[in-house]
């Protein structure tokens, strides 16, 4: 049986809270851990349609990429919106967990998506957002007492490795102490010095978890004073970070690169826009999947010939082309819809929970189009 632990903690391991923005609301929202999970409904964002949607095809879990309560709430009601969806999710015993900032820079995350979505290939990030280093645990227990401690150490978050939990190492030695007055020895006597058989066990563990796993090695250990240090290892190389730079297969024109755009992504009312010469060759582009007003100078200096975003806005962006005439080498933009750009993370993610967990959950992406805006009108001559 798989829970709703199992699953959060799979999520996790892709897309690591501690990796999310400062501001940012992640993680599980709605749900009790130990409950089961038959099957997972994927969307952008939580709304009355998508809650519905989730009760009438039995979901038990919801994953989205927008955080339902991003700002501070103080009270979960009926008489507003958030509120009621969070209550309803309740009675139908459906969770909610959400992977946002942290999903937007990880390996197989939004960006990512986005970028191979359009076509683009040999990716590498916008803006490098190393992943932190781990915490590497070491101690020393029995050996008959190993499983009950990894046990311990993996349920408080220790010993994950990518898609794998339960990663830990084991080697035999001898351990030797002396009791003192007052000790109350698991093994040996008090004034006697020991020496006893005993394992060295390796496990790592995220560095916003060191202080939960050491609590819960000190509540498993059966040492009354357990032998224990921590290594901080260096952070690992940066295949994570905010959108990303690629190439195409072979220049295409600016407006045909639109067209390209426009047709990988699901239809919304704002379609696609360009901005610049429409015959102007595009070849190396960067993408950013959400707001791209913050990176325009970065799609710049990365000398890139086409910026790839959502919502930009009127001076922004107008300001950015003006300098056109006078570097040629800026950037062409094309804004996209928000929620089609972060729509092309939810195959990527719904495949991977289905290869990692197989028939005994079944995944969904949910095809309720949750863009606000539901129509748009073009000047009619005449």
């Amino acid at each position: 049986m798989v829970t709703l632990g199992d699953a959060v903690a799979v999520l996790e391991g892709w897309y690591p809270p501690v990796t999310a923005e400062s501001w940012d609301r992640v993680g599980l929202v709605v749900g009790d851990r130990r409950r089961p999970v038959t099957k997972v409904l994927c969307t952008v964002d939580v709304t009355w349609p998508v809650v519905e949607q989730a009760i009438a095809t039995g979901a038990d879990l919801v994953v989205a990429h927008h955080p339902l309560l991003l700002r501070g709430t103080h009270q979960v009601t009926a008489d507003e919106p958030k509120g009621a969806m969070v209550l309803r999710l309740a009675e139908h015993r459906i969770g909610l967990w959400a992977g946002h900032t942290n999903a937007d820079i990880a390996s197989g995350g939004v960006g990512e998506a986005l970028a191979h979505a359009i076509g683009l290939q040999d990716l590498s990030p916008m803006e490098e957002r190393p992943s932190p280093g781990l915490d590497n645990l070491v101690t020393f227990v029995p050996p008959d007492r190993l499983d009950e401690l990894v046990a311990a150490l993996t349920a408080a978050g220790a010993g994950r490795v990518g898609s794998y939990d339960s990663c830990h190492f084991v080697a035999p030695g001898t351990g030797a102490f002396r009791p003192l007055e007052g000790a109350h020895p698991y093994v040996g006597t008090v004034g006697q010095l020991e020496h006893v058989e005993e394992v060295r066990l390796e496990m790592v563990l995220p560095r916003a978890r060191r202080r939960t796993v050491i609590a819960a090695l000190l509540a498993a250990h059966p040492y009354e004073t357990p032998a224990w240090h921590v290594v901080e290892t260096a952070a690992e190389p940066a295949d994570t970070g905010l959108g990303r730079v690629g190439t195409l297969p072979a220049e295409l024109a600016l407006a045909a690169f639109g067209q390209q755009v426009a047709d990988a992504l699901p239809a919304t009312s704002g379609g696609v826009r360009i901005g610049g010469d429409p015959d102007r060759p595009v070849r190396r582009v960067a993408v950013l999947a959400g707001a791209g007003d913050s990176l325009l100078d970065r799609a710049r200096a990365l000398g890139v010939d086409c910026y790839v975003t959502s919502d930009l806005r009127h001076h922004p962006a107008g300001e950015f082309l003006e300098w056109s005439h006078l570097d040629p080498a800026r950037p062409a933009l094309v804004d996209i819809s928000h929620w089609a750009a972060e729509w092309t993370w939810l195959p990527v993610l719904a495949t991977r929970l289905a290869e990692h967990f197989g028939p005994a959950v079944g995944v969904q992406v949910s095809e309720i189009v949750t863009d606000p805006w539901t129509g748009r009108f073009d000047h009619r001559v005449g």
